[in-house]
């Protein structure tokens, strides 16, 4: 592929990208609970790792944008590219293959979570797979794997402050992941930093065996 049409093709998945990131906020702040699974009114939403992430992934898109614009190079940013990936590759997974099956896929799929949980995942996912850069260090995957890390420590901080809270949607604990106690809830999120660290690590190799 030609520079000029590699730039083309990163210009387009990104602009994709940020719109989507655009609608799901839209959608997320104008949406109330009753409008699907692990969803609040308004601004509330922002306490979501979904939200975040995807949200986090948008930013870096956006960021991505005026790089190419300005004809930088965009492999310098590489790192955030990797995290964002992976930020919502784990939020795709753990509705794709966790919440889904539960309790069922279409109050996960439903305004603003059809983006945040599906649409903007697979845009970026795919984008960073098929996009070709130079070689990620192995440091990037731990790097990518801290925003979880940091989310999960803050979740479990404000539930050490404040308390577990009332029923939905007042709880603190509104992945319910100390229903089995604080051992069971700190694995859980032990468990899904791990897995941010291992989802990075597969990115990393795709992308390494297509670097240029």
């Amino acid at each position: 592929m030609s520079n000029s049409k590699k730039s083309s093709f990163e210009l387009i998945l990104n602009l994709i990208i940020a719109g989507l990131t655009i609608v799901g906020i839209v959608l997320m702040l104008t949406g109330n609970s009753e409008e699907g699974a692990l969803q609040t009114s308004g601004i509330g939403n922002f306490k979501f790792y979904t939200v975040l992430s995807n949200v986090f992934c948008g930013l870096v898109a956006a960021v991505y944008l005026v790089f190419i614009l300005f004809k930088k190079d965009t492999d310098k940013i590489r790192v955030l590219k990797l995290a964002a990936a992976c930020g919502v590759a784990i939020t795709f997974a753990v509705v794709a293959f966790m919440f889904g099956p539960l309790y069922g896929f279409p109050q996960f799929y439903k305004r603003g979570n059809l983006f945040f949980h599906l649409l903007e995942p697979l845009a970026a996912m795919a984008e960073f797979i098929f996009i070709r850069r130079k070689k990620i260090p192995f440091k990037y995957t731990v790097i990518s794997a801290v925003p979880t890390l940091l989310y999960g420590i803050g979740y479990m901080t404000n539930i050490l402050i404040n308390g577990v809270g009332g029923p939905w949607p007042d709880t603190n604990d509104f992945y319910a992941f100390l229903s089995w106690g604080w051992p069971v809830g700190i694995a859980i999120f032990a468990v899904i930093t791990l897995s941010a660290f291992g989802v990075a690590c597969i990115f990393r190799t795709i992308s390494n065996k297509r670097a240029g």
